[in-house]
């Protein structure tokens, strides 16, 4: 009963975070912080969890949750392909070019919606659009986060038939040069070679004695890397992608799960430096989310099913089974409060928390 209550609530409780701009950032524990604005990064993760959504219910509320999150990511991106990121509540964006990781993460986004066939053909042919002008800046990615994030996206695409395609045939019929050239798959495949390579390097440079890892330190978003090279493996077969996805993903395993039996995220408090200790708190929604979707690739990459395992308590984090023993799942609201202090629940409810359990739930209850 409890978990149908959750379930009947947590697309109320996106929708209260959500006006006809896009969802809002922050909360002052349930009421969303209009100071604070949007983000094309939370839009961009809230078009995912729309997509999900939609695929589970097949409703126009969540048809229209997915409209207005892609109409934020839409309106989010320059002319020259490139996104945007902070909008404050006047509409009014305040950076000509959002970060390294925003234009990742806009592109796993938009590469999820052409993966999921319930999205309707018009919106996907915009995420093409949107991804075709995007292509020359994700080329240009630095930050490993980011080049994970796009390799993600890239792969959602690259996985799903006919997702390079628009869906209307007369889009084709005069051959033109701009038509031959829009999205060509080899050159996507190419682009995902040459960033799983960039973050294969990088690991191959970095990593030491009892230390597995991309970087002199595990901070934020670290699931995605791993993740990234298990779905460029899976791709392009490249075996050397798949022994680092495993060496790596298994390191961070070891550091961020518990000998009792639950999940244990690095805390954003001072994370982990290399020859040092994990900080405990604060421990973050998103941490979950992004390790269970990378455990589930871990299974089908490698058939081990303690992946499949090791996902379950990530989504059980969320309802308890976590360092302080308490649910991140307000029942009244239907939200996920913001994280777990040393001294209790952080008790603000903003969209990346929602967002994630949304993900988390609708993944391990609809797939």
């Amino acid at each position: 009963m409890a978990v149908q209550l959750i379930h009947s609530l947590q697309t109320d409780y996106l929708r209260r975070l959500t006006d006809d701009t896009g969802i809002f950032q922050h909360t002052k524990f349930g009421i969303p912080d209009r100071t604070k604005g949007y983000t094309t990064d939370d839009n961009a993760r809230a078009l995912i969890a729309a997509i999900l959504l939609h695929k589970s219910k097949q409703d126009i509320v969540s048809l229209d949750l997915i409209h207005t999150y892609l109409s934020f990511v839409h309106h989010s991106q320059n002319a020259d392909g490139s996104f945007r990121n902070f909008m404050d509540y006047n509409r009014i964006f305040n950076e000509e070019r959002g970060s390294d990781d925003c234009q990742g993460r806009t592109l796993w986004a938009l590469g999820f919606a052409l993966s999921e066939a319930s999205v309707p053909d018009n919106l996907q042919n915009t995420c093409r659009y949107m991804i075709n002008q995007a292509l020359p800046h994700i080329q240009a990615l630095n930050s490993p986060r980011a080049m994970a994030y796009a390799i993600v996206g890239l792969c959602y695409m690259l996985e799903t038939p006919d997702s390079l395609n628009y869906s209307f045939p007369y889009v084709y019929e005069e051959k033109s040069s701009e038509a031959t050239n829009f999205l060509p798959r080899a050159a996507l495949m190419n682009l995902v070679d040459e960033l799983a390579s960039r973050l294969h390097r990088q690991y191959s440079i970095v990593k030491g004695v009892n230390w597995h890892w991309f970087e002199d330190s595990i901070t934020y978003g670290n699931a995605m890397l791993p993740w990234a090279l298990f779905k460029a493996a899976s791709l392009t077969g490249r075996t050397d992608f798949k022994e680092t996805a495993k060496e790596s993903f298994d390191f961070l395993v070891s550091k961020t799960f518990s000998t009792e039996g639950y999940f244990k995220p690095i805390g954003s408090n001072g994370w982990l430096l290399r020859n040092g200790e994990a900080a405990l708190f604060d421990e973050q929604p998103i941490e979950a989310c992004e390790t269970l979707l990378a455990c589930r690739d871990a299974y089908e990459v490698m058939g081990d099913p303690k992946y499949l395992y090791l996902a379950n308590l990530c989504y059980d984090w969320y309802l308890g089974r976590n360092s302080l023993h308490v649910s991140l799942i307000d029942l009244q609201s239907g939200g996920c409060y913001d994280g777990i202090h040393s001294t209790g629940l952080n008790l603000n409810q903003g969209s990346e928390s929602i967002i994630s359990y949304s993900i988390t739930q609708l993944v391990m209850n609809n797939e």
